[in-house]
């Protein structure tokens, strides 16, 4: 199957057909790891990478190479991934994409990404994200906006990936690591998967840790892959998945084989259509695609039914009371005092106030006076417990749902296709959070969503389809997200034209 493929075309196979080409000994795992290396040099204007780090890549390669030698593959073993710069990544640096943490060179490493070690992964580098993952277009990262490999038809002009994830998702889009390690808030993992033509999955709250991650709200914040497949996604999960006594948060519960429920038979399963997701103005595009998506679903033998989820109109303006309250008691620690940038006054409080002048960006500061704001003294219990309150009620939704026999909820990922760099958001932030409005409910109500690429409008570029499932029933999405996947087809970024 793959005797004849160029080193250069390596970067071209998915994760499990690398996977299955190191253990055919088709090619060696330093072979794959060059062929990525040289494409992500290759690739610069994409602004992908923050950090490349092509001897640690080659360095593990070999290692793999011996492992794979002497039968001792780990599941991911020699597979060359893209970890989001929210990761710690022990000795090599780590600045959540903002100034304020520096040449920050964290002593230790992420549960997820020393996971991923484990089972014999490689690391190419690190992936750009907006500033501490606020943001839903990768445009307010510390190190630039990351371009979306994909173009309009006939048009040159340039695209936002999505964000936070955007560095994650463009860099799978094209051929710059087999898979990437992502995060997901309110969105962050499926919004840059739909613009991006892959795959992203945010797994039920708790599934992963999420210790060594630097954080932006704690009680939304989760870990996920973006990938090439479905297949290639579940493949990811298994290995980033599993408890950990460092985060409180994360479930000592058994971690399923993920790759095995996909292809498995969706005929029977009870898939819920939410009314309330039938937004005014709904792009036609959008709604034929939701459409289409339902036929495949039901020509595979699922049970369509229209649901309702009446708190789901709150979610959004909840969503933004709840996340930077959080964000404002997070990012308290970036004070110049310990590590990062550090700016002179005269006394410390002054010194405090340059730092974080100089160190946070425009969105970063927006969302903590926001959230220092809802939670202060006379609007707390105006914003932030009513928030919290919403919350409750949205999650309750999604048990009523559930309780009558759903396994799964389809929505559309996103409103529209990617948008051009500077075309939202510059004057009214709100423009730029209306992006979230179909995933921040999976985040609010802490379910696991996927976003699948299901075709492409009339601009030629992709638009996705959401699954949301049951707590901790990641496996029905990977069934149902290969359904769609097989109906539609994959969509790879076509002419390389940043090379």
């Amino acid at each position: 199957m793959f005797s004849d493929i160029p080193v250069t075309d390596l970067t071209r196979l998915t994760l499990t057909e690398a996977r299955e080409g190191l253990k055919a000994k088709q090619f060696s795992a330093t072979e794959l790891a060059k062929a990525h290396i040289a494409a992500v040099e290759q690739a610069r204007a994409l602004n992908a990478y923050v950090l490349e780090t092509p001897e640690h890549a080659l360095k593990q390669a070999a290692a793999s190479d011996e492992k794979l030698a002497k039968g001792d593959a780990g599941p991911l073993e020699g597979l060359p991934l893209g970890i989001k710069d929210l990761f710690a990544t022990k000795g090599v640096r780590t600045t959540a994409c903002s100034r304020i943490l520096g040449n920050f060179v964290p002593p230790y490493e992420s549960t997820v990404s020393s996971q991923l070690w484990r089972d014999g992964a490689v690391m190419l580098g690190k992936l750009n994200n907006d500033e501490f993952a606020m943001g839903s277009s990768n445009e307010s990262s510390a190190f630039g906006p990351v371009v979306n490999p994909w173009r309009r038809a006939q048009s040159s002009a340039k695209l936002v990936p999505g964000g936070s994830s955007g560095g994650s998702a463009a860099a799978v889009a094209a051929h710059l690591c087999l898979a990437a390690t992502a995060t997901d808030t309110g969105g962050s993992i499926r919004q840059p998967a739909a613009f991006t033509g892959t795959v992203g999955i945010k797994p039920t709250y708790g599934r992963c840790s999420r210790w060594g991650i630097i954080a932006y709200a704690s009680s939304l914040d989760q870990a996920g892959p973006i990938g090439k497949t479905v297949r290639d996604c579940a493949v990811m999960l298994r290995s980033m998945a599993g408890h950990d006594p460092k985060d409180t948060t994360c479930v000592d519960r058994p971690v399923p084989d993920y790759e095995a429920s996909v292809g498995r038979s969706v005929k029977g399963m009870r898939i819920g259509i939410p009314k309330e997701y039938r937004l005014e103005g709904l792009n036609a595009e959008i709604d034929a695609l939701w459409q289409q998506g339902i036929d495949w679903l039901k020509a595979a033998g699922a049970e369509i039914v229209e649901i309702s989820l009446p708190h789901a109109k709150y979610a959004l303006p909840a969503y933004y009371i709840v996340a930077p309250a959080e964000a404002s008691s997070n990012l308290a620690r970036y004070d110049g005092v310990r590590y990062g940038l550090r700016e002179q006054g005269r006394d410390i409080v002054e010194m405090y106030e340059k730092t974080r002048a100089a160190g946070f960006g425009a969105e970063v500061r927006r969302r903590i006076m926001i959230g220092t704001y809802v939670l202060s003294s006379g609007y707390y219990d105006a914003y932030y417990l009513r928030a919290q309150k919403v919350r409750t009620l949205l999650k309750r939704d999604f048990e009523q749902v559930y309780d009558q026999g759903i396994d799964a909820v389809l929505t559309p990922a996103t409103p529209s296709s990617a948008f051009g760099i500077g075309e939202q958001g510059s004057s009214d932030p709100v423009e730029m959070y209306l992006n979230d409005v179909f995933t921040v409910t999976v985040n609010m109500a802490g379910l696991p969503g996927i976003s699948v690429p299901a075709g492409l409008d009339s601009q030629g570029l992709p638009l996705g389809l959401q699954l949301i499932g049951r707590p901790f029933d990641e496996e029905t999405l990977f069934s149902l997200g290969q359904v769609i996947e097989e109906a539609a087809g994959r969509f790879p970024v076509g002419e390389r034209w940043w090379a």
